[in-house]
């Protein structure tokens, strides 16, 4: 019976067994099935591909930016990432012998000595998971440090550390034209033209996909799958590298003489293709180290602040240093806009070149008194007079007799009402009083060009078809897109949006604004043997009022355009928030337009046609006469209108001052170096700001230094200095240029008054 139970309960134990078996393994199978299939497949599926596979990505080269005579802009330079293996690092210490020192503390010692910014803990931490296969040290290291690595590597036997072809972006000539072209961050584009043509510039990347075996290492080429990156197309801009150089040399003068509290912006345009030849903000970056900041005012604003609070200021001067005011900030344009006006009116037939006008210094509007710059009044004015006199009351009459219907059609067809649509990022929308809301103070304020605010580049684009013969043209900065062959893809040419007014209004509006500076408050702008118009303005402020109500800001500005019978170049410059209160466009901005007109005019080789009087005061290019004898050198001076001074005891000229080519007033003094022995006279730069056109010239070449004039005429009365070149006190070679601007005094002013501010409303 004992024999016969075990027997019994070896088969019940069997059965039960059996049973497990029968019930436990399709649960297994089950949930080997969910594990793998079902619920975790893609994750798992995921991990094993990551283990199993390493991806390297190829970095496609970024395209470049020429300017429109080929000279680069922005390029890309080849730099590499350094990345470490941590599990191949971990793996060199399996034969690790004791008092050796492991392979992670050797890496992370000799990177954190090479790498600026990296740190020995910062590396030792990267090596910690063993599992882990690719973590990035630094990026975009360059050539030198790359070879210090490889020293080092090959020196004390490193382990793991491997290196990623990439690029760095570089700008050649530093923050020129910055606030136009932007820059790259590591994700790329971030800024004006590098952002808004990202994506054909950035290309395609390509990748390397290889297999591991089972212990990491990399197995051979059937295995691996090459996908070839698409480098970046590269672009042509409007911009001209001379033309910008001249607009930002005039910006950083007037920049210094003025200290803007908001910056000061420029935009030269081909006023018959809206190309933009040059534009500029200043104070601007450098996009090889965009984030640094230099601007004085901002290093003062971050003065003394600590933590959350100097992290949060640094952020807004980063971001105000990088913003296009040219296209990003609206501002109310006051008198420019004058121009828009007279051609709507003249346009729609509520002018005439007959009409007559009366100012007696101020406008009665629905029980507001809206006053002229000149409270005494500007007496009876023809059409041509309220442009030159820049009349207030004249202006407010002509929006009058528009309407506010009429007035507003002519605003939206100037394309004030709209973005440009110009191919940079930010452009900012207008504010403008819309036409059922436009009341006759609206109106009157709007047609002198206050209580509504536009862009400069939507300003200066609106002023151009003024002058142009009618046309509203499409801004752009971008000419030709080309291939990383080099070869055109894409061409980008003049893009008329409509046509305003006729060509012969146009015409009449051209010719009364040249009177403007031949005859009025422009005068500034005047350039010797060309046909110069333009209109100044003076702009208040009308909401930021001071602690007593009252309008203290001012933005200055100057359109110019040149030649005034056949336009070719239009310059927009205005200067936010001078330092001096109580300054006009017509003495600080339009100065400044006709010293970029007086540099390219001649460069864009428009001909000169000067006047007997201009001729008998026109500058002289400076010859070159180094090499010459000394007195074939003085014959060749005298034969040119200018007095040679020799220097020295030598058989010829060696060195001279000025410099061949610089140009200077008839009559001025070359030095004429002929030995490296003589000693160089310094001059004090003597303070001329304020003085009339002949004690200033008087002070400078007494000073035996040279002056070049800029604006109007000195001879004339009422001719005052109001910037130079050179600060007073500096010391200079005798003989040195100093180029001052003058105004007449006697010419209109262009201030917007009114004894109760509009405030905009939109």
């Amino acid at each position: 019976m004992a024999v016969t139970a075990g027997k019994g309960s070896r088969v019940w134990i069997i059965i039960f067994e059996a049973l497990i078996i029968a019930v436990g393994f399709p649960c297994v199978i089950y949930q080997l099935w969910k594990l793998c299939i079902s619920d975790y497949s893609d994750e798992l599926r995921t991990g094993a591909n990551q283990q199993q596979m390493n991806s390297t990505i190829i970095p496609a080269k970024r395209g470049n930016i020429y300017d429109r005579n080929g000279n680069t802009l922005a390029q890309s330079a080849t730099v590499w990432n350094v990345v470490i293996s941590p599990n191949a690092i971990h793996q060199a210490d399996d034969n690790l012998k004791e008092g050796d020192t492991p392979m992670a503390q050797k890496v992370a010692t000799h990177l954190s000595n090479i790498l600026d910014g990296v740190t020995y803990s910062d590396v030792l931490k990267l090596t910690e998971d063993s599992t882990r296969y690719y973590e990035i040290v630094k990026k975009r290291i360059t050539r030198p440090v790359l070879e210090e690595i490889l020293e080092a590597e090959k020196a004390y036997s490193l382990k793991g550390i491997d290196f990623e072809e990439s690029t760095r972006r570089f700008y050649p000539y530093g923050s020129f034209a910055s606030t136009v072209i932007g820059f790259c961050n590591d994700e790329g584009g971030a800024y004006g033209i590098e952002a808004y043509y990202n994506k054909r510039l950035a290309g395609t990347p390509g990748r390397v996909l290889s297999a591991r075996n089972a212990v990491g290492n990399e197995m051979d080429n059937n295995y691996k799958e090459h996908i070839p990156a698409e480098d970046g197309q590269s672009l042509v801009l409007t911009i001209d590298e001379v033309v910008q150089h001249y607009l930002e040399k005039a910006l950083d003068t007037a920049l210094i003489a003025h200290n803007p509290a908001k910056r000061i912006s420029g935009i030269v345009m081909d006023v018959n293709t809206g190309e933009i030849l040059a534009m500029a903000t200043k104070e601007d970056f450098d996009p090889n180290s965009f984030n640094e900041v230099n601007n004085v005012k901002a290093l003062e604003r971050l003065e003394g602040l600590n933590g959350e609070e100097y992290e949060e200021q640094l952020s807004k001067e980063r971001f105000n240093q990088w913003r296009n005011k040219a296209v990003s900030d609206p501002y109310e344009p006051g008198s420019v806009f004058k121009l828009v006006t007279l051609a709507s009116a003249v346009e729609s037939g509520h002018a005439r070149e007959t009409d007559s006008f009366y100012c007696n210094g101020v406008l009665e509007v629905a029980n507001r008194s809206i006053h002229c710059w000149k409270t005494s009044g500007h007496g009876q004015e023809t059409l041509n007079d309220i442009l030159v006199n820049s009349c207030n009351p004249g202006f407010m009459t002509l929006g009058q007799r528009m309407g506010a219907e009429t007035f507003s059609k002519y605003f939206e067809a100037f394309g004030l009402t709209e973005k440009t649509g110009i191919d940079i990022p930010g452009e900012a929308d207008s504010i403008y009083h819309r036409v059922d809301k436009m009341g006759i103070v609206e109106l009157s304020s709007s047609s002198f060009g206050q209580t509504f605010k536009v862009t400069p580049i939507q300003m200066i684009t609106a002023d151009v078809a003024t002058i142009n013969g009618g046309y509203l043209l499409k801004p752009f900065v971008v000419k030709q897109v080309l291939d990383a062959q080099g070869n055109v893809v894409e061409s980008y040419d003049r893009t008329v949006r409509r046509q305003v007014i006729s060509n012969e209004t146009s015409k009449m509006v051209a010719s009364m604004a040249e009177k403007v500076v031949s005859e009025g408050s422009g005068n500034g702008a005047y350039v010797a043997g060309y046909r110069v118009g333009g209109k100044t303005g003076t702009s208040q402020k009308l909401d930021q009022l001071d602690e007593y109500g009252q309008v203290t800001d001012h933005v200055l500005s100057f359109f110019g355009f040149a030649p005034a019978d056949d336009p070719k170049v239009a310059v927009l410059v205005l200067i936010d928030e001078p330092e001096l209160k109580s300054a006009y466009g017509s003495v600080i901005a339009a100065p400044v337009v006709g010293a970029i007109m007086s540099d390219i005019l001649p460069y864009m080789d428009i001909e000169p046609k000067y006047t007997e009087e201009e001729l008998e005061k026109r500058e002289i290019y400076v010859k070159d006469v180094v090499g010459q004898k000394p007195h074939e050198a003085q014959s060749i001076m005298a034969n040119a209108g200018l007095q040679g001074r020799l220097m020295g005891n030598g058989a010829e000229v060696i060195r001279q001052v000025p410099s061949a080519g610089a140009p200077v007033p008839k009559g001025s003094t070359v030095i004429l170096y002929t030995d490296q022995e003589t000693e160089t006279p310094m001059m004090e730069v003597p303070d001329v700001v304020g003085c009339s056109g002949t004690e200033a010239n008087k002070r400078i070449v007494s000073s035996r230094l040279n002056l070049r004039i800029v604006g109007a005429d000195i001879d004339a009365e009422g001719t005052v200095a109001v910037s130079q070149s050179v600060e007073p006190g500096e010391m200079l070679e005798m003989g040195s240029v100093i180029t001052v601007n003058f105004i007449n005094q006697n010419a209109a002013e262009d201030l917007t008054n009114s004894d109760e501010p509009v405030v905009p409303t939109e």
